[in-house]
């Protein structure tokens, strides 16, 4: 046998033992396990692009809205809260003007009656000043009005008497204690000759009892006093 044909021999083994080509085999397959792999997931950095879904959106804005109303409504809850601290503060203050007023009235008017008296209507007189007072002034009044009754019969005088002024100095609304000074103008007519014009300074107490405020103590102011 000649080399020629011992390597044309070689030759042929060669090509029958290699395996023969897969007809179906794409150039595709040939990509490797790896690059398929990644090929599968998702791109993270386009989906961090994608837009906020509306459901989530909605609740973002919800709460923002509830934020606003609760801070609408706080400011609404604190100027409600202010206007009835100052309404209440102001109608204090409204109620302790009225009860002075009424204090001032009718301490003027007590200190008036008490100084008013004729002898023609005395009993009725006398009626007026125990109306006008309370405690131990209108009990000297009571246990007294006999003695007052005689003595103004006998002088048979017409005693008048005007407020000038009067100006309230305590109020205790608690207590139901108060205490004015009024000036006057007191006019005593006889029986017989002119007229005598006097003017005092008279402080008075007053207590308030179940029919309004009354005199309980009554006396001059001396002149040296404000």
């Amino acid at each position: 046998m000649d080399t020629a044909s011992v390597d044309d021999a070689d030759q042929l083994g060669s090509a029958r033992l290699a395996p023969p080509d897969d007809p179906d085999r794409s150039p595709a397959s040939s990509v490797s396990s790896a690059e398929r792999s990644s090929a599968l997931l998702p791109d993270r950095s386009s989906a961090s692009s994608v837009e906020e879904p509306p459901a989530r959106a909605g609740r973002a804005n919800l709460w923002t809205l509830l934020a606003l109303a609760m801070v609408a409504a706080a400011v609404v809850s604190t100027g409600w809260f202010g206007w009835s601290w100052y309404a209440a503060a102001h109608d204090d203050t409204l109620t302790y003007s009225r009860t002075r007023d009424d204090v001032l009235r009718a301490g003027e008017q007590a200190i008036q009656n008490l100084n008013t008296l004729d002898y023609r209507t005395a009993q009725q007189g006398i009626k007026v000043w125990q109306d006008s007072t309370t405690g131990d002034l209108h009990n000297q009044l009571v246990s007294g009005s006999a003695t007052f009754l005689s003595q103004i019969a006998e002088a048979k005088t017409v005693t008048v008497a005007k407020v000038l002024d009067g100006a309230v100095t305590e109020l205790d609304e608690h207590a139901g204690k108060a205490s004015v000074i009024v000036a006057v103008d007191i006019t005593v007519t006889p029986a017989s000759g002119q007229p005598a014009d006097k003017r005092e300074r008279l402080s008075g107490q007053l207590t308030r009892t179940g029919t309004g405020w009354k005199l309980s103590a009554v006396g001059q102011v001396p002149v040296s006093a404000s």
